[in-house]
């Protein structure tokens, strides 16, 4: 039983390494922090090691926010190198993400888990049809100033803190409605998901600090074990996405993901309807 229960822990850290090397490649090549996936997959692999179903969706939510503090780093350091950071834009929007992510985090840890995962699967399902729809927001007007990006920056955050992402599919988005070019707009969210990933952290090890049922190595909501190795590996492809980014057709390669999240989140829902039945 013993060489069984390592194996089976071997395997589900090899997995978290796994889910690192796809969320770094997520992050340089989509703008994204690669929580929609790090999210349903750190779902599985929790209930897989028997953490209460009570605070299984807090701990993905919150381990997905503390690994994207690592991979948005390596990914607009990446970015930055090319000239395709906008800090102009990351200066006026933090203050709203970091106010509107740490007040969606206490949110989050107060909700049950399965309206909590209920939020997630609307959000799946959302993305998913605007990858597939592949419509680009036409530059129609310019960005505003700085109380109009802080107010979009706390929507942001609340938002991403609801679904454990770094923000990109949402600030990727406003910034081409606001008309920013697509590889500024890619790099400027990957500067973007670094205050949203530690606003978020610090509010669910704050929210999380004296749940129960919380399985050994945690801080607060965050589980060290998967965070270490979605992080290791994510820092090492993140730089390999933003050089595809620039070489390779991501309208297409969107809705080869969008495919996936389609999948995951009708894997998730079927699971959301059994639970409430």
């Amino acid at each position: 039983m013993e060489n069984l229960l390592t194996m089976n822990m071997l395997n589900i850290i090899l997995l978290y390494c796994a889910i690192g090397a796809v969320a770094g490649v997520l992050a340089g090549l989509l703008g994204v922090g690669g929580g929609l996936v790090i999210v349903p997959v750190l779902i599985y692999t929790l209930t897989l090691q028997g953490v209460h179903h009570d605070v299984i969706m807090h701990m993905a939510l919150a381990t997905s926010m503390a690994s994207i503090i690592f991979t948005s780093i390596s990914s607009f350091m990446s970015h930055h190198r090319r000239g395709a950071v906008r800090w102009d834009i990351v200066g006026k929007i933090t203050p709203g993400i970091l106010i509107g992510t740490f007040l969606g985090s206490c949110v989050a840890s107060a909700m049950p888990t399965l309206w909590l995962k209920a939020v997630f699967v609307i959000f799946l399902y959302t993305m998913t049809w605007q990858m597939l729809a592949g419509k680009k927001p036409k530059a129609s007007r310019h960005l505003p100033g700085l109380p109009g990006l802080s107010a979009v920056g706390g929507g942001i955050g609340v938002i991403s803190s609801l679904v454990g992402i770094g923000g990109g599919s949402l600030s990727v988005p406003f910034m081409l409605w606001s008309g920013v070019v697509v590889h500024h707009a890619i790099g400027t969210s990957a500067a973007i998901g670094l205050p949203i990933a530690i606003a978020g952290t610090i509010g669910y090890i704050y929210n999380g600090w004296q749940a129960a049922n919380l399985p050994p190595y945690s801080l607060g909501y965050v589980y060290l074990p998967a965070c270490l190795g979605i992080v290791a590996f994510s820092m090492l492809t993140a730089p390999l996405g933003v050089r595809l980014a620039h070489h390779l057709p991501v309208d297409a390669l969107k809705r080869v993901f969008a495919a996936l999240l389609f999948v995951l989140a009708t894997k998730m829902l079927w699971d959301l309807a059994r639970a409430w039945m």
